[in-house]
C-alpha cells in the first residue's frame, strides 16, 4: 500500500460505518460485506474480486486499533488527503515536499537533521534515512480459508491447512543476487520510495519502479528468484479453530504469515471460516435452536418430552397442560462455547404433530373429543376482531 493510498482512501466509506464505529461494528459490516463479494460466491466477476480485496484491505486497517489509530492520525494531519496549512502559513504559493518532511531529500541534507520520518516511521512503514537501507522487512499477511463441519465450529477443530506464499529465496539467501552481493538502487537511493507529484504543491511516495521496493538490485540476478529475493513456498500447518466460530468468522493469528526479510518479522495468517449446515440443529448467536415434535395429546394434557443435545446426552423438559404450537423452551447450558467458556442455551420449538391417518381407537376417541367439544369455534374471536378493525 502507498502512502498516497493510506492517505486518501476513506476506509469508513468503503465498509459504509461511521468514524466513531465501535469494533463490533466494523466486524459486523466486515463480515457482512465479505459474503456478499467472497469470490466464491461471485465467480467469474472481477467488479466483486476487486470490490472483495477492498473491503479486506479496510478491515485489516481499521479491524486493527493500533493500525486504525495511526490512520485516523494521519488524515487528521494531512486534511483527508492534502496538507492544508493552518492561518499564518504564507498565501497561495505555500510550497511543500512530503519527501523533505519524511526523511529528507535523497542527499540526506534536510533541515530536520534525522527526518521526520524517524517520529512518523512507523505510521508509514519507513524509518529514518540513516536506517532505510537495512531496516528488516515484515512478511506479507497470508488469508487462507476452511470449511468446518456444524458441530466442529461449535466445540473447536485442530485442522491442517496448506499454504503458500512468497518466502525469502534459499539459494540466494533472499538478496536476489547469486553472488550475494546486491549495490543499493540507484532510482531511490536504498529507500524503496520515489517520490511522485501530486499536483498540489506537494509530493506522495510510491514503491520504487526499479526495485519493486525493495531498496537493492541484483547485478548478478539469481536464477532461481530472477532477483527478486523472493521464492514460492508451500507448506502445511496444524491450525487450532476456537470452540464458538460463526460462518464468514476471521480468524487472526500472528506470526503465522509469511516470513520477513532481513530479520523482520513474520506476517499475520488470516483465515476465514465457513461452517457447514446440522440436520437438526441451528443456531442464533451463543444459542442452539431445534424443533422437537410433539403429540396433540401431549401439548394438551402436558408431560414430558426427551430433547437431543448436540454432542451430550438427551434432556428432559416438562411441557406444561396447554402447550401451543410453536412456544419455545430452553435448555440452559445446552448451547454454543461462548469466549469466556460458558456455553449459551439450546431453544427447543415445540411443533403440535398431526398424523396423517387415524384408524380404531384413536380415530373413536378423537371423534369423541370432537362432539365433546360442539360449539367451542377457537376462530370467534378473530373474526369479532375483524368486524371491529
Amino acid at each position: 500500500m502507498s502512502t498516497k493510498d493510506f492517505i486518501e482512501k476513506d476506509y469508513y466509506k468503503v465498509l459504509g460505518v461511521p468514524k466513531d464505529a465501535t469494533e463490533a461494528e466494523i466486524k459486523k459490516a466486515y463480515r457482512k460485506l465479505a459474503r456478499e463479494y467472497h469470490p466464491d460466491a461471485n465467480k467469474g466477476n472481477a467488479k466483486a474480486e476487486e470490490r472483495f480485496k477492498e473491503i479486506s484491505e479496510a478491515n485489516d486497517i481499521l479491524g486493527d486499533p493500533k493500525k486504525r489509530k495511526e490512520y485516523d492520525e494521519a488524515r487528521t494531519l494531512f486534511g483527508n488527503g492534502g496538507y492544508r496549512p493552518g492561518p499564518g502559513a504564507g498565501g497561495g504559493n505555500f510550497n511543500f515536499d512530503l519527501g523533505d518532511l519524511f526523511g529528507g531529500n535523497a542527499q540526506g541534507g534536510g533541515g530536520f537533521g534525522g527526518g521526520i520520518g524517524d517520529v512518523f516511521g512507523g505510521l508509514f512503514n519507513r524509518g529514518g534515512t540513516g536506517t532505510t537501507r537495512t531496516q528488516p522487512r515484515r512478511g506479507q499477511d497470508i488469508e487462507s480459508e476452511v470449511t468446518l463441519s456444524f458441530t466442529e465450529a461449535i466445540e473447536g477443530a485442530t485442522v491442517p491447512l496448506r499454504m503458500s506464499s512468497q518466502s525469502p529465496c534459499k539459494a540466494c539467501s533472499g538478496t536476489g543476487d547469486k553472488n550475494g552481493t546486491p549495490r543499493v538502487c540507484p532510482t531511490c537511493v536504498g529507500t524503496g520510495q520515489v517520490a511522485r507529484g501530486s499536483g498540489g504543491g506537494f509530493s506522495l511516495t510510491d514503491p520504487c519502479p526499479d526495485c519493486k521496493g525493495r531498496g537493492l538490485i541484483a547485478e548478478h540476478p539469481c536464477l532461481e528468484c530472477k532477483g527478486s529475493g523472493r521464492a514460492k513456498s508451500s507448506r502445511t500447518m496444524q491450525v487450532r479453530i476456537p470452540a464458538g466460530v460463526t460462518d464468514g468468522q476471521r480468524i487472526r493469528l500472528r506470526g503465522k504469515g509469511a516470513p520477513g526479510e532481513r530479520g523482520g518479522p513474520a506476517g499475520d495468517l488470516y483465515v476465514v471460516v465457513h461452517v457447514g449446515e446440522h440436520p437438526v440443529f441451528g443456531r442464533k448467536g451463543d444459542n442452539l435452536t431445534v424443533t422437537v415434535p410433539v403429540t396433540f395429546a401431549e401439548a394438551a394434557l402436558g408431560g414430558e418430552v426427551r430433547v437431543p443435545t448436540l454432542g451430550g446426552p438427551a434432556v428432559t423438559l416438562k411441557l406444561p397442560p396447554g402447550t401451543p404450537n410453536g412456544r419455545t423452551m430452553r435448555a440452559r447450558g445446552k448451547g454454543a462455547v461462548r469466549k469466556d467458556g460458558t456455553r449459551g442455551d439450546l431453544l427447543v420449538t415445540v411443533e403440535v404433530s398431526v398424523p396423517k391417518d387415524l384408524a380404531g381407537k384413536a380415530r373413536d376417541a378423537l371423534e369423541a373429543y370432537r362432539e365433546a367439544t360442539v360449539g367451542e369455534d377457537p376462530r370467534a374471536e378473530l373474526f369479532e376482531a375483524a368486524k371491529g378493525a
